[in-house]
């Protein structure tokens, strides 16, 4: 993607990582209803031109997307929708490609939340060093002649008990949708993916008035360098901190004014 296709994935994904960092959001369902929107509009070409078109205000084609779907998908699902309806794209294709990725990581954030994403990130990479050296087997999920339900019984007898959901799940659409993609390519796709997942942290902040970009920007290095881990900030504002700032990372919370708040952070988690 370049340009103002890249961004407005960008500011998906920034969307994406807030739904899903509310754990009563079923990330696995998500990931389906994405999946089947990016088949849908992978599908009906005026459509996506329609839903893509710079010339169409952002707001109508959001509404347009809300009528459409709304009735078949979920809320969060149709939200994430309309926001990227009303970004700007570079090609109507774009869009479609950032709908299968937002799939992708929805399906891999539900592995997180079950302690599988290592399982999965490891599957993936053996699963495609299985492909690449096994060309009869290549050959059988990339037959474009077979049935994608015949596709879907050899993942199912090769992964349904020896890997983790996510893993054939991933793989399974990859196999029966490749939307032009090789399987190797769409493997190593998926296995940076997952890679990237594991290693985000959430930190949920809440200050008695808007952090400034440069504390924002401070707060989150200084939390990656202590926790080794890249660091995403959902922020909140509660004017009942009274002044001082809250961070929760995990299971670990933090409380300090702004002043002191990293050299706080610093010595509890050295205790």
């Amino acid at each position: 993607m370049n340009g103002a296709s890249r961004e407005a994935l960008a500011a998906g994904r920034e969307r994406l990582d807030a739904l899903t960092d509310n754990t009563s959001v079923d990330a696995a369902q998500l990931a389906d209803e994405l999946a089947a929107v990016t088949a849908l509009l992978d599908r009906e070409v005026s459509l996506r031109r329609v839903l893509t078109d710079p010339a169409q205000a952002g707001e109508a084609k959001a509404e347009l997307a809300q009528r459409l779907l709304g009735g078949q998908v979920g809320g969060e699902t149709a939200d994430l929708l309309a926001g990227l309806v009303r970004s700007r794209w570079s090609q109507s294709r774009d869009l479609v490609d950032a709908l299968e990725q937002l799939a992708d990581i929805a399906d891999l954030t539900a592995a997180q939340r079950a302690g599988t994403l290592d399982s999965v990130e490891d599957e993936l990479f053996r699963f495609g060093r299985i492909v690449s050296s096994n060309t009869e087997l290549r050959a059988a999920l990339t037959n474009r002649s077979a049935s994608t339900s015949a596709k879907s019984e050899l993942l199912r007898s090769l992964l349904g008990s020896r890997a983790a959901a996510t893993t054939e799940r991933l793989v399974t659409r990859l196999v029966t949708a490749p939307r032009g993609r090789s399987l190797e390519s769409g493997l190593e796709s998926l296995s940076k993916l997952a890679a990237e997942r594991r290693d985000r942290m959430v930190a949920v902040v809440t200050s008695a008035v808007p952090l400034s970009d440069g504390q924002k920007q401070r707060l989150g290095a200084s939390l990656a360098k202590l926790y080794g881990r890249r660091m995403h900030l959902n922020l909140d504002v509660d004017p009942e901190v009274l002044g001082g700032i809250r961070v929760q990372v995990g299971d670990e919370v933090i409380n300090g004014s702004l002043a002191d708040r990293i050299e706080d952070a610093g010595r509890r988690l050295a205790g």
